[in-house]
This record gives C-alpha cells, sequence and structure tokens, in this order.
C-alpha cells in the first residue's frame, strides 16, 4: 500500500478499532512468550517491559477510542498533520489554468492590517468553476472553528472540501469558496470573535479577511453573495457576526454554539464574559449578545441555519431560546436536532453537510432549496 493509502485509512470506523485491539493483544501476548525465563517465569526486566507496553497500548487504545467518538482525526493523514492530497501553495494555485476535476485547497496567511491580530495561517477551499476565464465572482462561505481548535478542524473532523467537492460535483462544478481564518491566536485561545483581549478579532473577520478574500480571489463582494457559520465557539461567533454586521453576511449557520460570546462552557455564565471579553462593560456585552441583538430590531434579509445535537444540552437549550427569538425578528430560520448527537465532530460536519445546499442557495451558488419541511418556519 502506498504512503497516500495509508494515509487515507479511515481511523473512526469500529472494524479499525476491533482490529487495533486485536493487535495490541497480540503484541502483549508476544510479549509474554518471548521474555519468559527458562524456568517459566518473568525477569524484573520482563515484567517491567510488559507493563510499560500494555500501559503504552491502552492508553493508544483509549485515545483512538476517544476521538472516534468525537469523530475529530478521520485518518492517519490527519494524526500526521499532513496537508491533503489537493493542497497547493496559494501562488501556484493563482497561476494554475486548466479547470481540475474537484476543488483545490490552500493555506495562506490572511494579513490582520487594520486589526492588527496576527493569526494563524487560513485554509480557503475554491471549487472547479473558480478556474474558468475570466474568474467568475463567486460567493462565500466563512467557516469558523471553535477552542481548542485551528482552521484547519474544518478539513479534517468538518470534512468541508469533501462536502463542497460533492456539492460542486451536483452543480456543474459551481459551489462556493471556503474560508476557514483562525479566531483565536493559538490552540487554547477563546476570543469569542470580539475585539477584547485576545486581540480585534471582529475587525480582523469583518475587514481584514473578507478584504484580502475578495482581493485576492475576485468573490463576489461581501453582503448577498457572503455568508458566515462556524462549529461550538464559531457557532455563536457566526450568529453573533451576522447580527452585528447584517451587510457583510446576509446567511449565517450556528453548529451547536451557546448562546453567545462566553468565557465558559454554559448560557448562565455571563458574569465572566462581561470580566474577561469585555473590560466588565454590560453595555458592551450586550451589544453582542444575540438574544439583546434579536429584540432590539428586525433582520427580514438575514437567513439563519441552527443545527446542534438533542444531547449537547447547553447548545441544545441555546437553541431553544434562540430559534423563536430569530423567527420573531424575521430571520427565515432552519432548525435542526440531530437525535443522540453530542458536542462532536460527527454533528459538526453533518451540520454543514445539511446546510449547505440551503446557504449556497441563499447566496447565489446553486438553486434555493427550502428548509427541512418538518422544521421549516415558512421564511
Amino acid at each position: 500500500m502506498s504512503v497516500n493509502g495509508i494515509a487515507e485509512i479511515d481511523i473512526t470506523t469500529n472494524s479499525f478499532l476491533g482490529a487495533g485491539a486485536i493487535v495490541a493483544l497480540a503484541v502483549v501476548l508476544g510479549l509474554v512468550f518471548a521474555l519468559r525465563t527458562r524456568v517459566g517465569r518473568f525477569s524484573r526486566l520482563g515484567r517491567s517491559v510488559v507493563v510499560l507496553v500494555t500501559t503504552a497500548l491502552v492508553l493508544l487504545g483509549t485515545g483512538a477510542a476517544i476521538n472516534a467518538h468525537f469523530d475529530y482525526f478521520r485518518t492517519f493523514g490527519d494524526v500526521m498533520g499532513l496537508p491533503p492530497s489537493d493542497e497547493v501553495e496559494l501562488a501556484a494555485l493563482l497561476s494554475r489554468t486548466e479547470r481540475p476535476d474537484r476543488g483545490v485547497v490552500t493555506t495562506t496567511a490572511l494579513p490582520g492590517k487594520r486589526s492588527g491580530f496576527v493569526g494563524r495561517p487560513g485554509t480557503i477551499y475554491v471549487p472547479p468553476a473558480w478556474f474558468a476565464r475570466p474568474r467568475p465572482e463567486l460567493p462565500v462561505v466563512v467557516l469558523l472553528h471553535g477552542t481548542p481548535g485551528t482552521p484547519q478542524d474544518w478539513l479534517d473532523g468538518g470534512q468541508a472540501a469533501a462536502t463542497a467537492d460533492a456539492y460542486a460535483l451536483a452543480h456543474d462544478g459551481v459551489a462556493p469558496i471556503l474560508v476557514m481564518p483562525d479566531v483565536n491566536g493559538s490552540i487554547d485561545g477563546d476570543s469569542e470573535c470580539v475585539d477584547g483581549p485576545g486581540g480585534k478579532v471582529e475587525t480582523y473577520l469583518t475587514v481584514d479577511v473578507p478584504g484580502f478574500v475578495e482581493q485576492v480571489f475576485h468573490t463576489a463582494p461581501p453582503g448577498r453573495g457572503w455568508a458566515v457559520a462556524g462549529l461550538s465557539e464559531g457557532g455563536s461567533c457566526s450568529l453573533m457576526l451576522a447580527l452585528r454586521h447584517p451587510d457583510l453576511f446576509a446567511t449565517f449557520g450556528d453548529y451547536a454554539g451557546l448562546a453567545g460570546p462566553r468565557a465558559g462552557d454554559t448560557n448562565a455564565d455571563t458574569d465572566s464574559a462581561v470580566a474577561q471579553l469585555f473590560g466588565g462593560s454590560q453595555q458592551a456585552f450586550a451589544a453582542h449578545e444575540p438574544a439583546d441583538l434579536l429584540a432590539a430590531r428586525r433582520f427580514p434579509q438575514l437567513g439563519g441555519w441552527f443545527e446542534v445535537g438533542d444531547a449537547d444540552s447547553e447548545p441544545a437549550a441555546a437553541v431553544g431560546t434562540l430559534v423563536p427569538a430569530a423567527r420573531r425578528a424575521g430571520i427565515s430560520t432552519c432548525e435542526v436536532v440531530v437525535p443522540g448527537g453530542g458536542h462532536t465532530f460527527a454533528v459538526f460536519s453533518q451540520a454543514f453537510s445539511d446546510s449547505l445546499p440551503w446557504m449556497a442557495g441563499r447566496i447565489g451558488a446553486g438553486p434555493p432549496v427550502a428548509c427541512p419541511p418538518a422544521q421549516h418556519d415558512g421564511g
């Protein structure tokens, strides 16, 4: 098997986990037989080796099971941090003339010229239709990761490129450009996408990133042709950004986000958010709190997709409050609740796959698509 073939092996399936358990048992039994003394006893060194190897295999197996539950790293290539086979340098992407069979991914710095925010490199997906000459002004979906996390999460556990490729295949190569910027500056940062102690991230996402993307990729201008969506922290960020900047984002996707910017993991803990994100200003917090924004005005041109697992208690509670408020504010609102779904990449990736045709229809990358009929708001 080639290196690429090994890199593409799915490590989240029950068959892989079962095979791994069998191999681990075989390794331990092999050590037991190999290290026994002639009188049938272990030496002290032999016992130590068996204990160490067994412990390492148990830890490895536990990590594999946890990873499979959250559906984060899907393949060996993801674990090893290998770039996707279709990833190229930005310069090579911009100079390419032939149209590929599927979309192409590039990783590049997204400069924070206005904000001063120093983000990690962002990831951008362009569909096959983008390679036409002259360049078509394609719509854009900005995808925001969570914490802990990186922009690459959307390609690994989120399967965003594969989902966009499937959409493009059914639409003559046309799909939105996907822009996956950094929102935290580090693996464990938590900016909540506001201009706060973590940097001017809201300015970065609403000024710097759109400006760079439109200039370099000749996209549709921000507005009706742009959507913002995200998972976990990125979900609440997307809702907040769309409500505060409906002139930039006409559509949003909130996948298992909390009720708004939070420094902790619960909807009710607003005190820590006020203190840690907004310098103690209740007024600044209210200006970013979706419930307050939805109560203050109407958004008849805005569309939003909420998706959450019913076993994901805090985000599910947030959706239960935000969806009625969004509908009262005139937002064309879709709601999907995944039975048994937790706070996992299985739910996040499904949410993007579920919502992409609807978002693409709203922003001009495909025909209009209705919300799921049983949960359609009629907007």
